[in-house]
């Protein structure tokens, strides 16, 4: 989960702007003992997305697991309490024994020009998943098993596909060209003479137990 800007006019699939696309735990379901660690995928006016960690980070609730978030030199992590401060938190919550805990982290993240910087992110305790394999991932009619530069026909429809259900949150996203049904697993970017011809391609999937996964390609049309 994040927060936008209220003021967008931007297309929800365009990524040459400032914001928060897809904050991930890795992994996003963890037993006692484990660990997950934080990070998100921002975009940024005029520049490629990077992958940043938070620069804060504060549990929301079960205020009694605040403990269990720790910033350390590489980044900030999340260690899954023990069965007692896990029942703990289920009372404090009003959930049943053997449901996950939900533990509500506030992440903030360095300012851009539209002060969009701050998300919300849920690491569920208790069981354990991981996040979603982005493989295989379509486009143009070939597979892509690396993130080498892309290059595509202008004026064509671009056909891009991922293997999930619709269980799964897909979400298509570029700055180069235009995209068609950017929340579908299938869909295509078209890139017309007026549009920017070269920028990058990227797509962000979630799936039901809170796991994401992202690509990102440069991609430009000749």
């Amino acid at each position: 989960m994040l927060v936008g800007c209220g003021a967008d006019i931007d297309p929800q699939w365009q990524l040459d702007h400032d914001r928060i696309i897809a904050i991930r735990a890795t992994p996003p379901r963890i037993t006692t003992g484990e660990e997950s660690e934080i990070d998100a995928l921002l975009g940024r006016i005029g520049e490629p997305p990077i992958e940043a960690e938070p620069t804060t980070a504060m549990v929301i609730s079960p205020t009694s697991l605040a403990g269990s978030l720790m910033q350390r030199p590489t980044g900030w992590f999340v260690t899954a309490p023990g069965p007692m401060q896990l029942a703990a938190a289920r009372t404090e919550l009003g959930l049943a024994a053997d449901e996950a805990v939900p533990l509500r982290i506030r992440v903030t993240f360095p300012a851009s020009d539209e002060g969009i910087n701050t998300g919300l992110k849920i690491v569920w305790l208790g069981e354990h998943s991981d996040n979603p394999v982005l493989d295989p991932v379509t486009i143009d009619g070939m597979v892509r098993t690396s993130t080498d530069a892309i290059v595509v026909a202008p004026a064509v429809d671009v056909r891009l596909s991922v293997p999930f259900d619709e269980s799964y949150v897909v979400n298509w996203l570029t700055s180069a060209g235009n995209m068609h049904d950017f929340d579908l697993a299938n869909a295509y970017l078209r890139v017309e003479p007026e549009d920017p011809q070269s920028g990058m391609l990227g797509v962000v999937v979630r799936d039901p137990l809170g796991g994401v996964a992202w690509r990102l390609w440069p991609i430009s049309a000749q």
